[in-house]
């Protein structure tokens, strides 16, 4: 395994920074209100929560949330099953995850969500400002929307920006 390729496997980190790119795109359709699981420096939203404010502790209320929740998979879990039980509350919340649907969590939250977008490609996380390499495993977009939108079909969107 090359250095490059090591981080994507190591628990060095649990953040991995969105692709400024697949924000705007999503960004453009929801107009995002919070983003719950940030730093200071890759935050996409004005409002945000960091790790010390634990996102996980907040209501969300009525937010249009975009989540790139951490990546580990005890803490991934916790933050679906938060954004599945805010989506029943009023908010909407677009994650990006990876897309492990041979995973509990996404058996149990994901499989009942309003839409699933499947990415083309491999998404290059951000980590220190610069684009990592491609991440190893695929992604998705994985939208709650309780009864906000109506979209009630899972669906497959080919890539229209470069990941």
């Amino acid at each position: 395994m090359t250095e490059k390729m090591k981080v994507h496997y190591s628990s060095a980190s649990n953040e991995w920074g969105t692709p400024q790119a697949l924000f705007e795109v999503l960004d453009k359709y929801y107009h995002f209100t919070l983003d719950p699981c940030a730093t200071k420096e890759n935050h996409k939203c004005k409002k945000y929560y960091t790790i010390e404010d634990n996102g996980l502790s907040k209501d969300w209320g009525e937010e249009v949330v975009f989540m790139n929740p951490p990546y580990s998979r005890g803490e991934q879990s916790k933050w679906i099953k938060k954004a599945w039980e805010s989506s029943k509350k009023g908010a909407v919340v677009v994650c990006l995850i990876p897309a492990r649907t041979d995973t509990k969590f996404f058996y149990d939250y994901c499989s009942h969500a309003s839409g699933i977008i499947f990415l083309v490609g491999r998404v290059k996380f951000i980590q220190n400002g610069k684009p990592t390499s491609s991440a190893p495993f695929p992604s998705c977009i994985v939208i709650f929307a309780g009864n906000n939108l109506n979209l009630n079909q899972k669906i497959c969107w080919k890539r229209q920006f470069e990941l």
